[in-house]
């Protein structure tokens, strides 16, 4: 991401959120417009596919709370849009140039530029004709319970750009060179009047911001150098995943240009729920029904663990109801390799129907206990005013 790129783009807009806006919100807005604009569900349609570039390339940077943080004070500290401002003024007037701030190395090559400053903040200032970084790539997959705790790998197909085969991505016809553009001499932009004694920059028209010409367009990609390709990655989801995770594939992404590494691929994880089991952290959870004779008399009980063998555990007697219990090592993956635990809730099931033997049982057992009261002391404490 160059420096010019934080100043002139409003990735808020992009993502048609405000400037105050929650994680949570940017997050939804994204997921929204990633499947709106996805090129799998726009097949040849150029302009939702460069409107998916700009919203995951918008969501690259607000989602991280550092690269936020760092382009809000960029465009606190210079204004909404960078450009270049030149004093037309007569004899005298002063020329000042924010390209020329940001331009690298100043004149003798000795100091370098504010861009030289800013560039440890935004990842580089690219120059004019230099080498490019390649665009992210956005994917998402989903995976079953089982799969997000032991991790797997899957085949995901990858649509971007990537240089033309028929050029080697000059864009030339037969692979034949560009040429520097004669109108912004390489830089892709050029200064336009603005009014007031100044002038401000925007990109050459005459080479659509390359910086470069070319005389005989390659009939495939029409002289940009680049044509839309896919391929099949196996991507390996790591062991204990979550749902919801986000997965960085260093220089995975697109190709770069000229010479420019590649952009990142980032993979986001839906996990399918599972009827039984759920998860807190690096926890397992399961709920086990018992019965109440189980639960107040104590049993040896035998507990399911996810995709093994069941574990059994010791119900001491007078187990109450919702009490937690924890089979060791029998959770997710964390990232050490080791695994967290099984947290298994006991749960007393009441029947629905009992037979006139049961009923008679719980008779007499109602009536042997009837001096135990549970509620004993309970309503005194309801109405004491002692917090």
């Amino acid at each position: 991401m160059s420096t010019k790129d934080f100043l002139e783009k409003d990735y808020y807009k992009a993502l048609g959120v405000s400037k105050d806006a929650s994680a949570d919100e940017i997050k939804k807005s994204y997921r929204k417009l990633a499947r709106q604009y996805h090129p799998d569900a726009n097949k040849g349609d150029a302009a939702s596919e460069e409107r998916f570039k700009e919203i995951s390339e918008a969501y690259d940077v607000l989602s991280d709370a550092k690269r936020r943080k760092e382009y809000d004070d960029a465009r606190s500290l210079f204004g909404s849009g960078a450009g270049r401002f030149r004093s037309a003024g007569g004899p005298g007037g002063v020329s000042f140039d924010i390209g020329d701030i940001f331009g690298g190395a100043a004149a003798g090559g000795a100091q370098g530029g504010l861009g030289d400053v800013l560039g440890g903040l935004f990842g580089g200032v690219r120059r004019p004709g230099g080498p490019r970084r390649g665009a992210d790539v956005e994917s998402e997959v989903s995976i079953s319970f089982l799969e997000s705790i032991d991790g797997r790998t899957v085949a995901l197909r990858k649509s971007s750009e990537k240089p033309c085969q028929e050029c080697n991505g000059t864009g030339g016809r037969n692979g034949s060179m560009p040429r520097t553009c004669p109108e912004c001499e390489g830089t892709g932009r050029t200064s336009v009047g603005g009014g007031s004694g100044f002038a401000f920059a925007e990109p050459c028209r005459n080479c659509k911001g390359r910086g470069l010409v070319v005389d005989d367009p390659c009939p495939n990609c029409h002289g940009s150098g680049r044509a839309q390709g896919s391929e099949v990655l196996n991507v390996r989801i790591p062991a204990g995943v979550k749902d919801g995770q986000r997965i960085r594939l260093k220089g995975k992404g697109a190709p770069g240009e000229r010479g420019g590494p590649a952009g990142d691929l980032y993979v986001t994880v839906h996990v399918a729920p599972h009827p039984v089991f759920g998860r807190s952290g690096d926890d397992l959870t399961v709920t086990v029904p018992v019965s109440f004779p189980e639960a107040a008399l104590g049993t040896e009980l035998k507990v399911p663990t996810l995709g093994g063998n069941p574990v059994t555990l010791r119900l001491p007697a007078g187990t109450a109801n919702g009490r937690t219990m924890r089979a060791r090592g029998k959770g997710a993956t964390r990232k050490d390799g080791t695994r967290g635990d099984l947290l298994v809730t006991v749960q007393v099931a009441v029947p629905a129907k009992l037979s006139a033997k049961a009923k008679a049982a719980l008779e007499a057992y109602a009536e042997a206990t009837a001096g135990d009261d549970p509620r004993a002391g309970f309503y005194e404490a309801a109405r004491s005013d002692r917090g």
